[in-house]
Formats: structure tokens, sequence, C-alpha cells
């Protein structure tokens, strides 16, 4: 009779941070430069033409012309630096996990030597195609909020400095939402591609691990990665890597869900 071999739980790999940066940075640097513009252009043609009511067409007309070509200008950069964006960081995460995961294989007596497989790649292409989407939306919801504020200057009679402040305090919010990509799409892609890594090596089963780094942990992830969850998926902290665990009514994996930054540790 063949000896019962001894499960063994391997360590966590845990995104990189320093890739979540450069990516942050990446943005962030486009931001800064869109900002810089949107400020120059919109108070350049302000003091050209001062508005004094909404009806006032002429110098409107003259902040409306400004306002189309600065989105024409901007979006067109971001769609632009979007797939390189996206592409530097997918290619960054993806030989992370592959030189991660192969070194904890080796540690543990398993030789790994991984390839370009067609899962990894259509992994690889869900990362860069998610990151393309949520960084061109950066441009198209800053700019109609930037657009908004300007008109709404203009209805309310307001001046050039009332107007400039609050664009300014509006400037803040893409580079947090930038912050907010970058952290989020860096714990969903290390989870994806380990995933697709740890099922190539033929491992199919893998204990769910909470971080408790966030300030608003989900309930249900505390409780399955402690074993005691008491809905579908049953108790945990184990699950299937194929499909995950059924956690708040869908099928999820640890580090997929925003701001989610548990992880996992595979079991050979």
């Amino acid at each position: 009779m063949p000896a019962r071999q001894r499960r063994r739980v391997l360590p966590a790999l845990h995104p990189n941070l320093g890739i979540g940066a450069a990516y942050r940075r990446r943005v962030e640097a486009l931001i800064d430069e869109m900002n810089a513009s949107l400020e120059y252009w919109l108070v350049a043609q302000w003091r050209k033409k001062t508005p004094v009511l909404a009806q006032d067409e002429a110098p409107l007309a003259g902040l409306r012309s400004v306002l189309r070509g600065l989105r024409k200008r901007w979006e067109t950069k971001f769609d632009d630096a979007a797939p390189k964006f996206a592409e530097y960081f997918a290619t960054d995460a993806a030989k992370r996990v592959n030189g991660q995961l192969a070194k904890i294989l080796a540690d543990s007596g398993m030789v790994v030597d991984f390839k370009f497989t067609k899962s990894m790649r259509e992994a690889y292409g869900a990362v860069v195609a998610e990151n393309v989407a949520l960084i061109k939306s950066i441009a198209s919801e800053h700019l109609t909020d930037v657009e908004g504020i300007v008109m709404r200057s203009v209805a309310q009679g307001r001046d050039l400095g009332s107007m400039a402040k609050e664009l300014r305090e509006r400037f803040d919010v893409p580079k947090k939402r930038a912050a907010l990509i970058a952290r989020d799409q860096n714990n969903k892609a290390t989870s994806l591609l380990t995933r697709v890594r740890q099922q190539e090596a033929g491992i199919n089963r893998a204990i769910w691990v909470h971080s408790g780094a966030g300030r608003h942990p989900r309930p249900d992830h505390v409780a399955f990665s402690a074993g005691r969850y008491t809905g579908r998926s049953g108790p945990g902290p184990e699950y299937d890597v194929t499909k995950g665990a059924y956690l708040e009514g869908k099928w999820t994996f640890p580090g997929y869900e925003i701001n989610c930054r548990c992880v996992s540790r595979a079991i050979v």
C-alpha cells in the first residue's frame, strides 16, 4: 500500500506594493499634466472674456469651445496612454506572480517552469482590458465634472477666483481615484494570475487568508477565513481554487473584490 501523502500549506503570494506604486505614479503624472492644462486654458479664457451672466452668450460660447477642445485633447491622450500603462502593469504583475510562485513551489520540492500558456494569455488580456477601461474613465469623468463647475460658475455669476478655487479642489479627486485603481487592480491582478498558475501547477485547493489591513473588513471574508462562515460555502477557510468561495451572494476569490486584500495559501 502506498504511503499516505502529507498535505502542505504553502506561503501566501502577496501583491507587490512597488508595482502598484509605479502604476499609480504613471497615471498621476498624466492627471497632473491634464489639471495644469485645464486650469491654464480655462482661466485664460475667463480673463479674456469674463462672463457676467449665464445669458452672456459670447463669453459662454468661448468657454464651451475651450472645454470641447480640452475634452478632445485629454480624452485622446488618456486613450493613447491607457494601453501602454495597462500593459506595463500587467507585464510586471505577471512576471512577479511567475517568479514568486515558482520560488514558493520550488521551496516545497515542486519544480515548475511556467510558460505563457493560453490560460495565462487570457488572464493577461483580461487584466489589460479592465485597466484600459478604468484609466480612460478617469479623464472622461473628470472632464465632465470640470465642465459642470465652469457652467455653474457662469450661471451663478461667480468670479474667477471662486471658480479657480473649486477647480483646484476638484483636481484631487481623479488622483484619489487613480490611487484606488492602482491598489485594487494590483490585488485583483495578483489574485487572477496566481489562480491561473496554481491550476496549471495542479493545485486545486487553497486556504483563504484575511489580510486584516483594511479599515472596513468584509464580515463574510473575516468569518470564512476564520472557519466560522455559515453561508452557502460552508465553513472555511479552505476553498476550491477553480470556483472560489460563495460569499456576499456570489462566487469570488481572495483579493478580487474592490479593496479586498485577502490572499491565498495553496495546498499541495
